[in-house]
């Protein structure tokens, strides 16, 4: 980023501790009731009460990480014909514990197992401490920006689902690190990041549907394009790590594989070599790793011949890996 450049990042829209203890409880409610998914908050312990919120907007996806006490979280058929916003969200917790009510249905979560529940219909999230507080993450999204039929969806709704393995830990992976990741993006990142939480969530909902034919052409590609580049990021350090690797292991051919890369003007060869060199530079940047040698760092991001590496980072930075890494750690900033 430049300096002066605008940027979005986490912002926190809520934080108790800057109020009263006796105030916490009720300013946190009327802050919930007076959103635009409006919600009431109750809690045992109301006297120790406390929550801190952070809000990150994609364009039509809203992102948060909420850190409170033990309470719950209620959405009322009162609260829904005041305001509908029509919307599913997508919640899973980072510590403590979780529970979604909705329809009749109750999910328990285990940690980063998730649940979707509806705006449009009554809602109960329990939230239990772990020490005190909870950690949560929160994506609302649009339903109608959604490719497939809602009375199908709805058998999803308050219904424990798996986010540490497959399609639905790319996406609880992905929600994450937008709250923990402290890079600040710039503005036209914001609707395609939330293109990104789309394609997500649509695949997680076809998975669990058994409805990929309803799923878009190319809403299924992008998320196939998720899962090789996930893949893809756990396997830079594997020289051996090919198209014909990375084919076999998403049940595809390799002349699919390279259709995917042309349809966004890359190939495979080139986005592997860009991601490796990228975490190469990150190394030679990092100042706790400045005793390791060049050559290792190279050989630990998929670059066995020293050589090739250097003519790719120099081509790539306009500088030998040895000279960026002394600029870089040399640079006051």
């Amino acid at each position: 980023m430049t300096p002066g450049e605008v940027v979005i990042m986490m912002e926190t829209v809520f934080h108790s501790d800057d109020l009263p203890p006796a105030e916490r409880l009720a300013r946190f409610d009327a802050f919930q009731v007076d959103s635009p998914h409006p919600m009431r908050v109750e809690s045992g312990e109301p006297a120790r009460f406390s929550a801190t919120a952070r809000a990150l907007d994609l364009a039509a996806v809203n992102v948060v990480e909420l850190t409170c006490s033990p309470s719950d979280v209620r959405r009322t058929p009162r609260l829904i014909r005041r305001c509908d916003p029509e919307l599913y969200s997508v919640v899973f917790a980072l510590r403590g514990g979780l529970g979604v009510v909705q329809d009749a249905r109750e999910a328990e979560l285990g940690p980063f197992d998730f649940a979707l529940y509806d705006s449009s219909r009554p809602f109960d999230v329990k939230i239990a401490g772990d020490r005190g507080t909870a950690a949560l993450v929160r994506a609302h999204v649009p339903r109608a920006l959604l490719p497939l039929p809602a009375d199908r969806s709805a058998a999803l709704m308050a219904v424990p689902l798996p986010g540490r393995e497959g399609v639905g830990s790319l996406l609880t992976q992905f929600l994450t690190s937008l709250t923990t990741d402290s890079a600040a993006y710039r503005p036209a990142d914001a609707p395609r990041l939330g293109t990104v939480a789309l394609d997500l969530l649509t695949a997680v909902l076809a998975h669990h549907l058994e409805a990929d034919a309803r799923v878009p052409d190319d809403s299924r590609q992008r998320a196939l394009l998720l899962r090789i580049e996930a893949f893809v990021q756990q396997h830079l350090h594997d020289p051996e790590l090919s198209p014909g690797a990375i084919a076999a292991a998403h049940h595809i051919s390799v002349s699919y594989l390279h259709r995917l890369f042309r349809a966004r003007d890359d190939t495979v060869a080139a986005w592997i070599r860009d991601q490796r060199l990228e975490r190469a530079r990150r190394d030679l940047t990092d100042g706790t790793l400045r005793t390791v040698p060049v050559h290792r760092i190279a050989a630990r991001w998929g670059f066995p011949d020293h050589a090739t590496f250097t003519r790719a980072f120099r081509t790539a930075y306009d500088l030998p890996p040895r000279d960026y890494r002394r600029q870089a750690l040399e640079s006051p900033a």
